[in-house]
């Protein structure tokens, strides 16, 4: 007889990661085998550092609710990879390529924010 892998269900792989308050959590289903390991999540008793000067900041090493997809050409992707490992070298900072773009993007949009259309962002877009 062949042994069968219990597996999760959608209702598993989909649950919310996000409750309303007036909501109590639903029960987690018991399970025999673990297909995809917990994340951990940020401390609740940390509290988010204030903003300086309205900069916002990225959010970093979290456990984030949602997605966005990008396509990127395969030289953008080399280089953003270039950059990974740059930083890892010269700075010793082991970031993934998911960090590396959300600091970009909020340097762009801080950019963007404190000067508008002088910003390189408006630059580069109306350049062609």
């Amino acid at each position: 007889m062949a042994r069968r892998v219990s597996l999760p269900s959608a209702d598993d792989l989909f649950r919310p990661t996000v409750v309303p308050d007036d909501q109590e959590p639903a029960p987690k289903p018991q399970q025999a085998v673990r297909a995809v390991p917990d994340r951990p999540e940020a401390p609740e008793d940390q509290a988010p550092e204030p903003q300086q000067a309205g900069r916002k900041k990225p959010s970093g090493r979290v456990r984030h609710d949602e997605k966005m997809t990008v396509y990127v050409t395969s030289e953008e992707l080399l280089e953003i990879e270039h950059a990974r490992l740059a930083l890892r070298r010269g700075q010793g900072l082991a970031v993934d390529r998911g960090r590396l773009v959300r600091e970009a993007v909020a340097l762009v949009l801080a950019d963007y924010e404190a000067h508008g259309d002088d910003s390189a962002l408006v630059r580069r877009l109306t350049e062609g």
